[in-house]
């Protein structure tokens, strides 16, 4: 190995672990794999955790803030998985300052309130969770790398903080010796996703789901959470001096490029529904929903159906190659899209049929 190189070989143990935002999807999905290795996991979320008690489990239910309890959360603690956060998809100029502090707080103060606490208490890893929309801004990427530099646009909070955010934990690598590295997923789904198809069934149940919008050949790539959970697992195993990944930032996805409408199909169809076939131009759709979030913001309009940023996404090629984390981490895809989704299908089937439950009239007593 030549001076400088970094050795893909070199990896450590994780020992006591932190993962943030704990009772979220992905997060109370990835202490379940910690805990399975028989790691000892401190949860920590605004939210009491969902998961049962276990003897290597302790939870701490607390704003990331609050520089006390962040304080109190990392002591003793040698790996940090930061998955918390506020997901706000919408923004631009036309948002209003408070819709802006609330994202700004959590997702950049609170990331670096937890990355300060953490070195002060001689954390040694530090891995987070950005987002492939860092490198988007609006353009067409196909099979895109980590050399795309980050996007200068943002039509949406969650990009903008996070790309300051992420800017932020990697170049604290090395500092007060606690190593760092980012993972950017795709659309993260799977058993316990409340977003990706939630927003879908939302939209099919309130009957707006009438048209399929842009091209048929575009696509993105999506997270199947243990894939994303795994690709966590490797990044931190390898933030150990010398090794691969201290200081940097991997797209972690499925590998296998999707149209979303033929991605969402089987879902939406093993639920019962028609899926539409007319096509409208995604340009159009997009122009209708910029225009949609500024009345929102300006005049009180109800939200837009859909945010710009959701509009890009399924309109345009928006995949990434996975290649940097396969060479540097060891990163393979532990489940096909056909083997994830036939594992998941039950449970969107079963929150699809609560969500159109829940929003039945009750029946008049007789």
């Amino acid at each position: 190995m030549l001076p400088g190189m970094s050795d893909a070989s070199l990896t450590t143990e994780l020992g006591q672990v932190l993962v943030t935002g704990g009772s979220g999807f992905v997060g109370a999905n990835l202490v379940t794999e910690l805990l399975g290795r028989g790691l000892e996991v401190v949860s920590f979320d605004r939210a009491p955790s969902p998961l049962p008690e276990h003897p290597k489990l302790r939870t701490i239910v607390g704003d990331i803030c609050d520089t006390d309890t962040v304080a109190a959360a990392v002591a003793g603690i040698d790996t940090v998985f930061h998955t918390a956060a506020i997901i706000d998809l919408m923004g631009g100029a036309s948002a209003t300052e408070e819709y802006r502090q609330r994202s700004f707080a959590v997702n950049v103060g609170g990331t670096q309130n937890l990355v300060s606490a953490a070195q002060a208490a001689g954390v040694r890893r530090f891995v987070y969770t950005a987002s492939n929309s860092v490198v988007m801004g609006g353009q067409r990427i196909s099979g895109g790398d980590e050399t795309i530099p980050y996007t200068e646009r943002f039509n949406d909070l969650y990009t903008e903080t996070k790309v300051i955010a992420e800017k932020f934990v990697l170049g604290q690598n090395t500092l007060n010796g606690m190593l760092t590295c980012s993972i950017r997923p795709s659309g993260i789904w799977g058993r316990g996703d409340q977003t990706m198809f939630r927003k879908v069934f939302e939209s099919v149940l309130a009957g707006h789901v009438k048209v399929l919008v842009g091209s048929k050949h575009a696509k993105l790539d999506n997270s199947y959470v243990h894939n994303l959970i795994h690709g966590f697992i490797l990044a931190a195993e390898h933030l150990v001096p010398g090794g691969t990944a201290p200081g940097q930032a991997y797209f972690i996805n499925d590998g296998e490029p999707i149209n979303m409408f033929e991605f969402s199909r089987p879902v939406v169809e093993a639920c019962g529904e028609p899926f539409p076939t007319l096509r409208v131009p995604g340009k159009l759709v997009w122009f209708a929903v910029t225009v949609w979030q500024f009345l929102h913001f300006r005049f009180g309009f109800p939200k837009p159906l859909l945010e710009p940023l959701a509009v890009e996404r399924i309109t345009l090629d928006n995949y990434f190659s996975i290649a940097k984390a396969q060479r540097d981490l060891g990163y393979r895809p532990l489940f096909t899209t056909e083997r994830a989704l036939a594992d998941c299908l039950p449970y969107y089937v079963e929150l699809f049929d609560r969500m159109k439950a829940a929003g039945k009239p009750a029946p008049v007593p007789t």
